[in-house]
């Protein structure tokens, strides 16, 4: 239980810095904007509306996006852009930061300590079933990329 406390404390500062820091990135990002030539477009209606829904609703959005993969960081970023309030914002960031941590730190321990029976009872399994992994993490790329690669007229042709 020592290595979950542990492991979740450091996540949590790891995310309250993380996520606070993307919330300031788009909070100067926002004043930025503000004041370039998209101001006139941060000043209509139709934005403000936006604005003041981020900034009175958008607290929960930002506590659930720590549950979520992929987006943790538009949420923090857009926050800090709309300039919700600290007093919305940072009981938010400290509830989903607290969540995401110990979430990942009680997975990461487990997946953790399942590879060290793995390695240390079974050796043998335990390389094969990396080297799969790195083979499979492989070919994913590869195909990947050569897809990107063919022309668009060619991509339909090679997965007829």
């Amino acid at each position: 239980m020592d290595r979950i406390a542990l492991t979740a404390g450091a996540l949590y500062v790891i995310v309250l810095l993380r996520a606070g820091g993307t919330f300031a990135v788009g909070w100067l990002a926002g004043a930025g904007a503000r004041r370039s030539r998209f101001a006139g477009r941060t000043s209509s209606a139709k934005f403000r509306r936006a604005e003041r829904a981020i900034q009175r609703w958008g607290a929960p959005v930002v506590a659930v996006s720590f549950l979520t993969v992929g987006l943790q960081t538009a949420a923090n970023f857009l926050a800090g852009s709309m300039r919700m309030p600290l007093t919305r914002y940072l009981p938010a960031l400290f509830v989903g930061g607290a969540a995401w941590a110990l979430i990942y730190a009680t997975a990461g321990v487990g997946v953790l300590e399942v590879l060290e029976r793995l390695f240390a009872q079974r050796t043998a399994l335990g390389v094969s079933a990396v080297a799969v992994l790195l083979v499979a993490v492989c070919g994913v790329v590869v195909h990947r990329r050569r897809r990107a690669a063919l022309p668009s007229g060619d991509a339909a042709t090679d997965e007829a």
